[in-house]
C-alpha cells in the first residue's frame, strides 16, 4: 500500500492503481458536505480516473490546488490512488469549453458556493466526452444530471422548459446568445428532429463495472 501524502494525494512517485471494486465505497463513506452533491463528486472522481491515457486531475478540469479544496470539503478522510502532482493543471481547454464554463459560472444558484464553480469546470470538461453527459460526469442515471442542474445552476435549468437533452440545451443556448441559429425549424413541435433533442438518453452508467455498490443500486 502506498504512503499517503497530508493532503490526501498519493505522491507521484509512489501511486498505485486504483482497485476496481470499492473505490466509490471508500470515497463515499466518511465524507462531509450535502450528501447529493458528495455523491456527484465521488462519482466525476471515479470517472475521471478511468480514463488513463491524462493524469488526474485533467478529465475534471481542476488543477490541483482547486481538487485538493473540493476534497477537503467534501471527502476530507479520503486519498486518492493515483498520482496528482502538487502544480497539476487543469489541461487545456477544446474550443467551446470556456464559453459553456463562463455560461454556467454566470448562471449559479449561489455565487458564493464553490461547489458551483467545481462543478462548472467539471460540467464543462466531461461535456466534451462522446457519450451522454450524465455517463460521462460519473452518475447513475440522467435524472440526477438535471437534479444537480437545478441545485446547483437553478437560472439555466429554468429555461431548460422542454427538459432538452443537456448538451444539447447547453450548445444551443450559446448559439442563441451569438446570435446563430442552429434549428431546421421555427419551433420544436413542427421539428424533423425532435427526437435528437428531446428523446431519451438510455444507457448504464459507465463506471458501473467500478463497484458492486452501484451495480445493487440499480436493481
Amino acid at each position: 500500500m502506498a504512503d499517503y501524502g497530508a493532503d490526501g494525494f498519493c505522491p507521484a512517485s509512489r501511486a498505485e492503481p486504483a482497485p476496481a471494486g470499492d473505490l466509490y465505497e471508500r470515497l463515499l463513506e466518511g465524507g462531509s458536505g450535502d450528501p447529493f452533491d458528495r455523491h456527484v463528486f465521488v462519482c466525476a472522481l471515479v470517472i475521471a480516473m478511468t480514463e488513463g491515457w491524462r493524469p488526474l486531475p485533467e478529465p475534471l478540469g481542476l488543477a490541483a490546488p482547486e481538487l485538493r479544496a473540493l476534497m477537503a470539503r467534501y471527502l476530507p478522510h479520503a486519498v486518492l490512488p493515483v498520482a496528482v502532482p502538487a502544480d497539476a493543471g487543469a489541461g487545456d481547454d477544446a474550443i467551446e469549453e470556456p464559453d459553456l464554463r463562463r455560461l454556467l459560472l454566470d448562471h449559479r444558484s449561489d455565487a458564493d458556493d464553490p461547489a458551483g464553480r467545481w462543478l462548472a469546470a467539471i460540467i464543462a470538461r466531461r461535456s466534451c466526452r462522446p457519450n451522454h453527459l450524465w455517463q460521462d460526469l460519473g452518475l447513475f442515471n440522467r435524472g440526477e444530471l438535471s437534479r444537480l442542474m437545478l441545485r446547483h445552476f437553478q437560472p439555466l435549468a429554468a429555461r431548460n422548459r422542454g427538459d432538452m437533452k443537456w448538451k444539447k440545451f447547453f450548445y444551443r443556448t450559446l448559439c442563441a446568445e451569438d446570435g446563430i441559429v442552429v434549428c431546421k425549424a421555427p419551433n420544436c413541435e413542427t421539428c424533423s428532429d425532435v427526437d435528437a433533442c428531446f428523446g431519451g438518453e438510455p444507457g448504464e452508467p459507465l463506471a458501473l463495472f467500478q463497484s458492486p455498490l452501484l451495480q445493487s443500486r440499480q436493481k
